[in-house]
């Protein structure tokens, strides 16, 4: 029986409303008092003193600021087209029917559940200039590595290769998903009409898939902005920063530095770009489409 009246308004009450707490508790009163503290100058010691704006007109003229963006920048367009391209071949290629096809599916996706600290450790080992397992391959055919993470010229795009290693297997995985949608009858069709395999993907199954290479493109682009993991572990922001990102500033500043109100708005700031870029990408998509 449909129930009306404050009965019914009481069941609802009963079913969101613990859900309702716990956002409100744990997202939303923290988000707003996050705001508050970006215009104030606290260091968790003394009381928290307002100062307006002068946290982000602070941010707007410190140095190191504009090079951690920067630094962030770097990583958004090495990681975010290589993740991609990774993610899409391995999905086309295990979409195929091939002999033990779910067991590559699983290894694919192993390092994507794997911790963090786990795979950071491993591939500091990996990139070590003496004893790593890069470097020695590479000396098997008379190339001298780099420093790795010891040179601030090769430490980002080491930190971007681990980075797109982890994550390959879950942007497959979204692709895999698209893939899967498509009717087969497309590219057969394609095949009796004699397009190759390249025509098929090029004009088949990548505008097809459009809607889910949107999707791994906005969650590439926001994971690249708050990537905070392996550059906390294995570089710690150096050499001489060159690996410094916005979320490593944001939690040295609160924690290392006790800057929580200039922390704060930085933080402000990393929203108003991921903002700005999954605006930006929504509307780019409406208008090809």
């Amino acid at each position: 029986m449909y129930e009306t009246g404050w009965r019914r308004w009481l069941i609802l009450a009963l079913f969101i409303g613990p859900s309702l707490l716990g956002l409100t508790l744990f997202v939303l009163i923290p988000i707003g008092s996050s705001l508050v503290i970006s215009f104030t100058s606290w260091d968790l010691l003394t009381s928290p003193r307002f100062v307006f704006l002068d946290n982000y007109r602070r941010l707007l003229a410190d140095t190191e600021f504009w090079r951690t963006l920067g630094n962030t920048a770097k990583f958004l367009l090495g990681y975010v087209p290589l993740v991609i391209l990774c993610g899409l071949t391995a999905a086309i290629a295990l979409n195929q029917p091939v002999a033990g096809r779910s067991v590559f599916r699983t290894v694919y996706f192993i390092p994507v559940v794997t911790s963090w600290v786990a795979v950071s450790l491993l591939w500091m080992w990996l990139y070590n200039p003496v004893f790593g397992l890069v470097n020695n391959t590479l000396g098997l055919v008379g190339i001298k590595g780099p420093g790795w993470l010891f040179d601030s010229d090769w430490a980002m795009p080491a930190v971007i290769l681990t980075s797109v290693w982890k994550d390959t297997g879950f942007i497959m995985v979204i692709l895999l998903a698209g893939l899967q949608g498509i009717p087969g009858e497309y590219r057969e069709a394609a095949s009796i009409d004699g397009a190759s395999g390249w025509q098929q993907v090029w004009h088949i199954t990548i505008p097809l898939l459009m809607p889910a290479l949107y999707f791994a493109l906005i969650i590439s682009l926001i994971t690249s902005f708050q990537v905070f993991d392996q550059v906390y572990i294995m570089t710690g922001g150096g050499p001489a920063g060159a690996t410094m990102v916005l979320m490593e500033r944001i939690v040295a500043n609160a924690f290392n530095y006790n800057r929580m109100g200039y922390a704060a708005a930085m933080s402000w700031v990393l929203f108003l770009f991921i903002f700005a870029a999954s605006w930006g990408m929504t509307r780019l998509r409406r208008r090809i489409s």
